[in-house]
């Protein structure tokens, strides 16, 4: 699967997904946009690196929709957008209920990720922000429970905070208009022009 993070305006951004044999999705508007790490992004590596299948990302590869992404609109007739539409809200339906406790371990552990990785920062208001999560992430660890906490060993939150650094480093220098493309789930970013879509 093939994702598009683009930076859509000042504070927006869209992200655009190519996944065959299942139709491209997108969503632009996309929540959580930071100049560093936008929130979805942060979710990709976490997921990704933990070995996620039915949350966000996973379910997306699987054909669902995780319940925010929506069809790109491509050159269909009106029955033919219809029945994608359909089929992609079943089955998005569907692996909804499948990964509902999944989905909520992956937003845990993408909370802690997100605190430690801001607070190993050298830029001062990521160290901030970390300093005001920090009573927040202390009782989202509370909630995962000892296998959660297992799963985030300190040796795998450094591997994660790597690869947050590694993309956070193309997204942070990306202006308006422009995209970068990852691959799911080894995390390549790959060679493309970033001005250039690739769903046109």
């Amino acid at each position: 699967m093939i994702l598009e993070f683009q930076r859509t305006g000042q504070r927006r951004y869209g992200i655009h997904v190519r996944r065959p044999p299942f139709p491209n999705v997108e969503m632009s508007p996309a929540p959580g946009y930071d100049q560093l790490m936008p929130h979805d992004m942060m979710h990709l590596v976490v997921e990704a690196r933990l070995g996620f299948t039915r949350s966000v990302f996973g379910q997306l590869a699987d054909g669902g929709d995780a319940g925010t992404f929506h069809l790109s609109i491509d050159k269909q007739t009106t029955r033919e957008l219809s029945r994608a539409r359909t089929r992609l809200r079943t089955r998005g339906e569907k692996l909804l209920r499948e990964g509902r406790e999944e989905s909520a371990q992956a937003e845990r552990a993408t909370y802690i990720c997100g605190y430690e990785w801001r607070n190993r920062s050298s830029v001062d208001k990521q160290r901030s922000e970390a300093r005001s999560m920090t009573s927040q992430a202390r009782q989202v660890k509370n909630v995962g429970g000892e296998q959660e906490l297992l799963n985030l060993s300190k040796r795998k939150i450094e591997e994660i905070c790597e690869y947050l650094d590694k993309l956070s480093s193309h997204w942070s220098r990306l202006e308006v208009g422009q995209s970068m493309i990852v691959r799911w789930p080894d995390l390549a970013i790959m060679d493309a022009d970033s001005t250039h879509s690739i769903l046109t």
